[in-house]
């Protein structure tokens, strides 16, 4: 007699959690909406000074870029570390290009810095899913070993705005409608990665291997494969996050994106994703990830120390784990009574 094993159904819209989902999505958008109104009305120049609202709207695209890569690679159970040195790898490559290939077409240097992204990032994926070490440690050597790549070639020099050509530079301040370009990019590819997550075969693989491993496999799904796609985007869109950082800044050194791995799981956390992996929505680490490059924005305003700033971070990471804890408790639960009643 054959027997077939089904994968654990990705949870719908319309399930108790999918709603819960939702409503930690819109609670962090009110959040997002309360803490402007508070910081502009002790301090207007946080939003009607020259530049405040494009600033609010251009800061977060670098972390949603980065914290969408880092999701994914979450939703299969495992973690990146090493998005902020791969940032910082593609920002001084693609200022380098600039400098010493005169003439160099804009959209070379971008598919170059995406591709130096996915190229490392494949490097992190076939260590994690070939040596089937645990890639917590896998990334973390390599968060350092890429970072030691990045002082080695860059050492004391850093990029010079002289060294971009004007057509890149305004588009780090180009806006429609008032709306920076940049922040249209992340929304795009929120929009695209979204999509692919929800409506694709290999997007359900994804949250399907994160949400059952062993059932996974058994249902013929390779983890590899999977792997090396989580870490290949997640990779590409750091590389990506370094291009956006080269047009906001014109600048950058060998300490470009340091700490940025720590905010990209933080926003993913926040947004929704359960650490433990399996669940999650791409649009909601992006409202996660504005949520807290907008607190990041607002507290030195109000004049809150950094260590306080930190620490508030921390308080809403650790506030989301906890959520993601009890919602996985509460499913527990009500599968084992499901189970004696049928």
């Amino acid at each position: 007699m054959s027997v077939t094993h089904t994968l654990p159904p990705i949870e719908k819209g319309r399930s108790f959690f999918g709603r819960l989902t939702r409503a930690r999505e819109v609670g962090l958008l009110v959040l997002i909406v309360v803490l402007i109104v508070v910081t502009t009305a002790i301090q207007p120049t946080f939003l009607f000074s020259d530049g405040g609202w494009r600033e609010l709207l251009r800061q977060p695209t670098i972390l949603i870029l980065i914290a969408i890569g880092e999701a994914i690679v979450i939703i299969t159970r495992n973690i990146d570390l090493s998005v902020g040195s791969v940032l910082c790898l593609s920002t001084y490559l693609s200022g380098w290009l600039f400098a010493n290939v005169p003439g160099i077409p804009i959209p070379l240097v971008v598919l170059t810095g995406v591709a130096l992204g996915a190229f490392l990032g494949l490097i992190n994926g076939l260590l994690v899913a070939f040596l089937r070490v645990p890639s917590l440690v896998i990334t973390l050597g390599t968060l350092y070993a890429y970072r030691g790549i990045a002082i080695l070639w860059i050492g004391p020099h850093f990029i010079r705005s002289s060294w971009l050509p004007p057509e890149y530079r305004r588009f780090g301040t180009m806006q429609i409608l008032s709306i920076p370009v940049l922040l249209l990019v992340a929304i795009v590819v929120v929009l695209v990665v979204g999509w692919f997550m929800t409506s694709r075969r290999a997007g359900r693989d994804l949250y399907a291997l994160g949400s059952n491993p062993e059932a996974a496999t058994l249902f013929g799904l390779s983890e590899r494969r999977l792997t090396l796609y989580a870490f290949v985007t997640s990779g590409a869109l750091a590389g990506l996050g370094g291009l956006v950082y080269l047009a906001i800044f014109a600048t950058g050194d060998a300490q470009v994106g340091t700490g940025y791995e720590l905010e990209a799981v933080a926003a993913a956390v926040v947004g929704g994703v359960a650490i433990i992996g399996g669940s999650g929505t791409i649009w909601g680490v992006a409202i996660g990830a504005f949520f807290l490059a907008t607190i990041s924005s607002a507290l030195p305003v109000l004049g809150v120390p950094s260590l306080w700033q930190q620490s508030i971070v921390g308080i809403f990471i650790v506030g989301a784990i906890l959520l993601d804890r009890v919602l996985f408790l509460s499913r527990t639960r009500r599968a084992k009574r499901a189970g004696r009643t049928s």
